[in-house]
């Protein structure tokens, strides 16, 4: 398993935990719909990395396209829901836009994962 996958790996595990941490959170503590929104979308895009990432140790060809697009989702993910999350439980913003910029990101990285199709061959 080279570094890339490794590392991908890691973060759908830390991204899978605060899913579970926030789905835990909003139910117990509080914090609304913006708090179950990250929860999902934390839980949803952690499986999909784990998918991504096995299917990557598969490829030979189209393997660096398919990480690149697995890490603007990783990223996505992340700035979105640290955004929703941070608004319901500390009532402030992560930074500036962070959410819709997230949110395109994860978008991006979905058709980058659709392209990496185009190319994909197995090792």
């Amino acid at each position: 398993m080279n570094p890339w996958t490794r590392s991908l790996l890691v973060l759908a595990g830390l991204m899978g935990a605060a899913g579970v941490a926030s789905a835990a959170a909003a139910a117990h503590v509080g914090g609304g719909a913006n708090l179950e929104t990250a929860a999902h979308f934390l839980l949803f895009h952690a499986s999909a990395l784990v998918g991504l990432c096995a299917l990557s140790l598969m490829l030979g060809r189209g393997r660096a396209v398919l990480h690149l697009g697995a890490s603007a989702i990783a990223l996505g993910a992340l700035l979105f829901s640290g955004d929703l999350a941070s608004r319901a439980l500390m009532e402030v913003k992560l930074l500036g836009g962070s959410a819709p910029f997230g949110g395109s990101l994860m978008i991006l990285g979905w058709l980058t994962i659709a392209a990496s199709a185009l190319v994909a061959r197995r090792a």
